[in-house]
């Protein structure tokens, strides 16, 4: 077995906890894997995953948590609650059954996965998550998928903001206007889909910067992560994979190579826009 890396650095969230930076994504990462990838994870040095409902990994995942052997406060287990389950009783619903296939006791951020507006259900879905936090079932909260006015709506009806947004985020795509709303309230940042579902790694800028920092294309764009100050949680299927994506604080992109990646942005989506739901 391989030495761990060091463990990604905690960014501060504005309820007073904290969250590390870089963590494993575990958006299409079979159930049968997925136990076996986040021990994988673990050992290498992460002490982040990030799951959903809709994954069908939850299971899994808190069977790696428990196999760890880790104290259960150095790991940081986020989820969210399906657009199917918006709306108040149901989010609350929702949760326990998460919380019975985890068989934790608890979680480190309960995220709305998307605001789904055509059903406008989503104030109700924050409702209840701010009583789920305030049983202390969940340390922090949080929302997928949201755009600068359904987060506005948020504040405006319950005083409350999420601590995270987590958002489709690469170079194609860099959310710039969104980060910065983000930011002027207190709102971290967190980019899925890091390498535009791998798709951006083809991109021969990508490569020249591999070859001038002796790099991977996909630490090229995992360190703009980083340095853009964002939490970021790419997915991977080989142990290999897994280790080289947390590899990325022993370098430092210049201001001439984040000005070349800001040069990508097109604003080509992977995924859906949170308004066409």
């Amino acid at each position: 077995m391989s030495r761990p890396l060091p463990a990604a650095p905690r960014l501060p969230l504005a309820d007073g906890s904290s969250i590390p930076q870089l963590g494993y994504g575990l958006y299409k990462v079979p159930a049968a894997d997925a136990a076996g990838l986040c021990l994988d994870a673990i050992d290498a040095g992460y002490r982040h995953l990030d799951t959903a409902a809709f994954y069908g990994n939850e299971r899994e995942v808190g069977e790696a948590v428990r196999a760890s052997g880790l104290a259960r406060d150095e790991l940081f287990v986020t989820s969210k609650v399906w657009k199917d389950d918006n709306g108040y009783d149901r989010a609350l619903r929702a949760f326990d059954e998460s919380m019975r296939r985890f068989a934790l006791d608890r979680l480190d951020l309960f995220l709305i996965h998307w605001p789904v507006p055509s059903t406008d259900r989503y104030v109700d879905t924050w409702r209840a998550l701010i009583r789920i936090r305030d049983e202390g079932r969940v340390r922090s909260i949080g929302v997928s998928n949201f755009h600068a006015h359904h987060i506005e709506r948020l504040v405006a009806e319950t005083g409350e903001a999420p601590v995270v947004n987590q958002v489709e985020l690469h170079p194609w795509l860099p959310q710039t206007a969104l980060r910065e709303f983000d930011a002027t309230r207190g709102i971290r940042t967190e980019a899925w889909s890091p390498l535009a579902r791998g798709r951006v790694l083809g991109t021969p800028l990508l490569d020249e910067l591999a070859a001038k920092h002796g790099r991977s294309p996909a630490q090229i764009v995992l360190r703009w992560h980083v340095q853009l100050g964002n939490i970021v949680i790419p997915k991977a299927s080989r142990p290999e994979r897994i280790r080289e994506n947390l590899d990325v604080f022993g370098f430092e992109l210049d201001i001439d190579d984040l000005a070349a990646i800001a040069s990508l942005d097109t604003g080509e989506r992977t995924g859906r826009d949170p308004d066409d739901d």
